[in-house]
């Protein structure tokens, strides 16, 4: 039996456009054929090559349904591989209109191949077979995601009927992965992330890449709701784990970067420096680009030019010490009036950034600038 899913990360690439059709080929041609392109296919799933992946995995269904059979439980494998192929290449930004009508086309035509495996599996399998799961996952993916919470919905209802407990918190956290950021995220969805940390908690070791990164997704929600003793236990233990790893992960800065906003809201300066020490650390520093503040407090609006409905800005150079604290700010120039100055001064004196490291030790960074900008916007009448 040919290879199931293939799960893989999405990016921006071409679409490609189908080899030539299978149908006027020889029995023995299309056989030859399919083994080609699913060879092709495979080792571009190795290789991580999506566009390849896309090509390969289209015309291998083609190929296959000639080969195999409409019908066949491997012909409705080759259709989920080729659906989740689609769905990788989807643009990353839908802003204009060209890439908004591609996304409509590759969500289509995956929505058309998690249709064709979803029915061969019913037929297979059953109506609330587990084996449903994949396909209804991926028609959530080519959907809208007010329409992908019907086919979530159904896979977590087959999900909790297997009473496996890890088939469950896999299945809650895909479906709060896809709604997450958008106007159906509610409390219920949130819930899902909650219950799939504390099972994974409870099945699985403590430096499982799963458990970790589901433990990073919790700390960002508890973060977000101002649950900081939460979310700081969270962001310790994430930081715990990829610490052991011979690389530095993403999601390991992320978090340090998190610590050092929770310890500067609460006013604990002295913890967050070893966070900012250890961004530093990881991070090169970059001459030409500007550094981000790991922590930033906006400075107040002038009550007075506010009133008055004064627009302005100021700009500032300053010192970044070794510990990632700014030092000696001095005002370059001020549009507007003295106080916009004044308060800008107040505000980048708590600030806190990343230190600079040279030959592995943290040194100052000197003559760093910033342009704070203060303006009110104007009511549409």
């Amino acid at each position: 039996m040919l290879q199931g899913r293939q799960r893989l990360n999405r990016r921006n690439l071409i679409c490609a456009t189908l080899l030539a059709s299978a149908m006027v080929l020889s029995p023995q041609a299309v056989a030859s054929e399919f083994g080609d392109a699913y060879s092709a296919y495979k080792a571009a799933v190795t290789t991580k090559d999506k566009a390849d992946t896309q090509i390969y995995a289209l015309k291998a269904y083609e190929l296959g349904k000639v080969k195999l059979g409409a019908d066949s439980l491997d012909t409705a494998i080759l259709a989920l591989n080729a659906g989740d192929a689609l769905i990788a290449n989807l643009p990353e930004y839908t802003f204009d209109e060209e890439s908004t009508a591609k996304s409509k086309k590759l969500k289509q035509q995956a929505f058309e191949l998690y249709q064709v495996t979803q029915g061969t599996y019913r037929k297979t399998y059953g109506e609330e077979a587990i084996e449903l799961i994949d396909p209804l996952m991926g028609l959530s993916d080519a959907s809208s995601k007010k329409d992908a919470r019907e086919y979530l919905d159904d896979a977590l209802d087959i999900a909790e009927d297997s009473d496996d407990a890890m088939l469950i918190a896999d299945t809650q956290m895909a479906y709060f992965e896809r709604l997450v950021n958008s106007p159906y995220y509610t409390r219920k969805v949130r819930n899902y992330a909650f219950d799939a940390q504390e099972a994974y908690s409870e099945l699985l070791p403590e430096n499982a890449m799963k458990r970790v990164l589901t433990s990073f997704r919790v700390g960002n929600v508890r973060f977000a709701e101002k649950d900081y003793d939460e979310a700081e236990a969270l962001f310790l233990g994430v930081i715990t784990q990829f610490q052991k790893l011979d690389y530095t992960h993403p999601y390991e800065l992320a978090a340090h970067a998190k610590l050092v906003q929770i310890y500067e809201l609460d006013g604990e300066s002295e913890k967050s420096t070893q966070h900012c020490i250890a961004i530093g650390n990881m991070k090169p520093w970059k001459e030409d680009i500007e550094p981000t503040p790991l922590f930033r407090k906006n400075p107040d609006y002038p009550i007075s030019y506010a009133r008055a409905g004064k627009s302005g800005s100021a700009q500032l150079s300053f010192t970044i010490d070794e510990m990632g604290f700014v030092k000696d700010p001095v005002v370059l120039d001020t549009i507007g009036g003295e106080k916009f100055a004044t308060e800008s001064l107040l505000a980048l004196k708590q600030w806190r950034y990343a230190p600079k490291f040279v030959d592995g030790k943290a040194v100052e960074a000197k003559e760093v600038k910033v342009q704070l900008d203060y303006y009110i916007e104007k009511k549409k009448r």
